[in-house]
């Protein structure tokens, strides 16, 4: 999913900005729910750098991806990795008291994946933090280019490679174009309000221009 990406934080001129968008999600996630160390958190397509910031070096965690990170022995405890399917968790209903997803549900390809996904993070989560890029923003962080995921699926097959920032420095493959593109699949806000019935979806600002939407339950 999202680590096989351009990480933001290999510009020197984004590397601040995200980091302090980064600190400013992560504290309203903790204010926002009342997060504390007693609850168990479900993290669909996270990393361990989002639990051992000052804002979350205290609370618990599974991190659920394709394949599992490996974790430091010292993380061990407090946080668990596990292998599996965003569109079928595979845990029982109600299983966590937070499910937590940052930039994941626009990498599952159709929005029929989507409705899976949706369902099961609803499913398996008491409440809900669960963000995701706006297709309305001009800018598309996967590509770290202006206005590409605009474009028509056959126009972007021939800018991606050399016409976007991800192209020229990733220099992916015809075939990892081809996967990139069928993968993401940014989402309107009506789209994450049929997704999320039973949420409130913030917006995210920069610029005064919506950047990103969290469904918060």
């Amino acid at each position: 999913m999202a680590d096989r990406n351009l990480p933001i934080s290999r510009i020197p001129i984004l590397r601040g900005w995200q980091r302090r968008i980064r600190k400013r999600r992560l504290e309203q996630f903790v204010d926002c729910l009342g997060v504390t160390p007693e609850e168990r958190i479900l993290d669909v397509g996270g990393t361990v750098f989002t639990w051992i910031t000052p804002e979350t070096n205290r609370l618990r965690a599974v991190l659920l991806n394709l394949t599992a990170p490996p974790l430091d022995e010292d993380l061990r405890g407090r946080l668990e990795s596990l292998a599996g399917d965003a569109c079928d968790l595979g845990f029982p209903d109600g299983e966590f008291d937070i499910v937590y997803s940052n930039s994941v549900i626009e990498h599952v390809g159709t929005y029929e994946n989507q409705e899976r996904m949706a369902r099961e993070l609803r499913r398996v989560g008491r409440r809900l933090w669960i963000q995701t890029p706006a297709r309305s923003f001009f800018f598309e962080p996967h590509y770290v280019t202006p206005f590409i995921h605009w474009l028509p699926k056959r126009l972007r097959r021939r800018i991606v490679r050399w016409g976007t920032l991800w192209g020229l420095v990733k220099r992916p493959s015809r075939e990892r174009v081809e996967e990139m593109i069928n993968e993401l699949r940014l989402l309107s806000f009506d789209e994450m309000k049929t997704l999320f019935p039973d949420c409130e979806i913030r917006r995210e600002k920069l610029l005064g221009m919506t950047k990103s939407f969290i469904a918060v339950r």
